[in-house]
């Protein structure tokens, strides 16, 4: 039983196929796969625009309560309901984002699944993988070289260095990278100037990368970016540079969704990856869309608590590419409720009912939320050993008089078969055509009003606060003719508010913003709440003081 084995020795039992015969589930020729060892490849650019114009297969969204030290086991879910949706017989797969390294060695850990629900090669989807982030990285720095190298010729576009908005990135959590000093050491090292790091996943490439619906879109996007301005105050854009060209060439490889498979060898696409506190939380454009051609039904999941991840997934990614999904599944555990409704970490294996009942006001809440975008929703219960059936029984009569529907589902300790059950129910709504998808707020509303309608609206806000500063840099993006860009927010992912420490579903709290951000290639306004930070730091003891390689030359710790 899993409870017995970690994560990393389950998957390195596990019993693979060849990338080959997972291909051949979804009809994919062995031709069309660039191979990357014997489990894990890319495919054509001729296989994405062969399948372009099949009919769509349904899409369905796992999101989650506001995440809690105790785990709510999203990705987990996520790859158990495909995994069960395939064991009742449905042609399904699941399209997940490439985890960071920076978690994975400070604090979060990876992102393909746990226990008996996972996607397959871990170790390898956990690292290095297909190297797509190190495209990304190598991209965005590129950009970086070509602004300071421009400035330290001519400047034909008059940038001005006080005025460069474009960092470098790194994919690892380095707190001491978020504020530099770069271009030190004399005439021949370039220009002095105040600058930073911030991750990888927090990078505006990761975001056109994701957003771009094929290659010309993501050169078009690239090129649009908004480096930095002028003495003039005037925008400049990476074309401007002519960086467009080069950076999608280190892009070119990359844009190719990869393939791989789950525990259970069913399909999975694992593409792209932004974070959903600092960025907008969803794989990639084209691999979803591929995905709903080549199956019937597509599982995908938006990063973090549904107030971030689902709420991006809808007014940002749905909105930008057309998609529209059936049903969403909202992922909770006993632990993260109870928790929720004051227990500490060290008391959450003991039956607590007030405090489960406390805690249902944040699944409450976020039930409501969902509900606001016109998306059938369904609860699902992550099951942990140490659940009571008592507790189940409190949760589910909960979402009964809410109106919704919860199942109970065992995945990571039984796989498919323990999340059968969820799965039919989740592909009975699909089927049923009921969703009404629309998104919280029209293009025309101004960038504030779209700020203070998510904050109220999903968070529970009673406004928004902003100095002149701030306020300003909302008027000028409008003048300047981003007014119809979404909203993406920056705030931190345990709380509905900008305290992670205010947990449950508070009301009434203002969110204040730090800071505003354009993202012209992406399309989006990043607004920055609360402490939130875009370079992250290690904790006092990051896991990689625990992964290595054992007797056999095999990675440990890792999970």
């Amino acid at each position: 039983m899993s409870k017995y084995l970690s994560d990393l020795e389950i998957a390195n039992s596990a019993s693979k196929k060849s990338i080959d015969d997972i291909a051949r589930l979804l009809d994919i020729d062995i031709g069309d796969l660039i191979k990357f060892g014997d489990d894990k490849a890319k495919l054509s650019s001729d296989l994405i625009n062969r399948v372009s114009n099949k009919e769509d297969g349904k899409l369905i969204l796992v999101t989650a309560i506001s995440p809690t030290p105790a785990g709510e086991g999203k990705t987990t879910t996520s790859v158990g309901l495909v995994d069960g949706l395939c064991h009742n017989g449905k042609k399904a797969m699941i399209c997940l984002r490439e985890p960071s390294l920076g978690p994975c060695f400070g604090m979060k850990g990876g992102a393909a699944g746990g226990g008996y629900a996972q996607v397959i090669p871990m170790t390898d989807i956990n690292l290095h993988f297909t190297g797509d982030f190190h495209a990304i990285g190598a991209a965005h720095n590129l950009l970086s070289a070509l602004i300071d190298n421009h400035i330290h010729w001519e400047n034909e576009l008059n940038i001005d260095p006080r005025r460069i908005t474009w960092k470098r990135v790194v994919d690892m959590n380095d707190r001491s990278l978020r504020d530099i000093t770069c271009g030190l050491g004399g005439t021949g090292n370039g220009i002095p100037r105040q600058s930073g790091f911030d991750i990888t996943v927090a990078s505006e490439i990761m975001a056109v990368f994701c957003l771009a619906s094929d290659i010309d879109d993501l050169q078009k996007r690239i090129g649009n970016i908004v480096i930095g301005y002028t003495r003039n105050n005037e925008p400049v854009r990476a074309k401007e540079l002519k960086a467009d060209g080069a950076i999608t060439a280190l892009l070119k490889d990359a844009f190719k969704p990869n393939l791989v498979q789950t525990l259970e060898n069913n399909p999975a696409f694992m593409h792209g990856g932004p974070f959903a506190n600092i960025a907008h939380g969803c794989n990639s454009v084209i691999s979803t869309k591929t995905a709903l051609k080549l199956a019937d039904y597509v599982v995908t999941e938006a990063g973090f608590g549904a107030d971030l991840g689902a709420e991006k997934f809808f007014n940002i990614k749905c909105r930008k590419s057309g998609l529209k999904p059936d049903v969403v599944v909202l992922v909770a555990t006993t632990k993260a409720l109870k928790m929720h409704g004051g227990m500490k970490k060290n008391e959450l294996d003991t039956e607590n009912i007030q405090a489960l009942i406390k805690g249902c006001e944040n699944l409450g809440k976020h039930v409501e939320n969902i509900s606001k975008f016109g998306v059938p929703v369904i609860v699902a219960i992550n099951d942990y050993v140490t659940d009571t059936k008592e507790e189940h029984e409190q949760i589910v009569g909960f979402c009964r008089n809410i109106g919704v529907q919860c199942k109970i589902s065992s995945h990571w300790e039984h796989g498919g078969d323990g999340a059968k059950d969820l799965a039919e129910e989740v592909s009975k709504i699909a089927d049923s055509n009921i969703s009404e998808f629309k998104t919280l707020y029209s293009n025309e509303m101004s960038l504030w009003d779209k700020t203070e309608q998510i904050s109220k609206s999903i968070y529970g806000a009673s406004g928004i606060i902003a100095d002149k500063k701030v306020r300003n840099q909302f008027a000028k993006l409008e003048k300047d003719g981003f007014g119809e860009y979404p909203i993406c927010m920056a705030k931190t992912q345990y709380s509905f508010s900008t305290d992670p420490l205010l947990m449950g579903a508070p009301k009434g709290h203002e969110v204040p913003i730090r800071e505003v951000r354009l993202a012209a290639g992406a399309e989006f306004i990043v607004v920055v709440c609360g402490e939130i930070m875009t370079m992250p730091g290690l904790p006092r003891i990051p896991a990689a003081e625990a992964i290595g390689l054992d007797e056999n030359k095999e990675i440990k710790g890792l999970f």
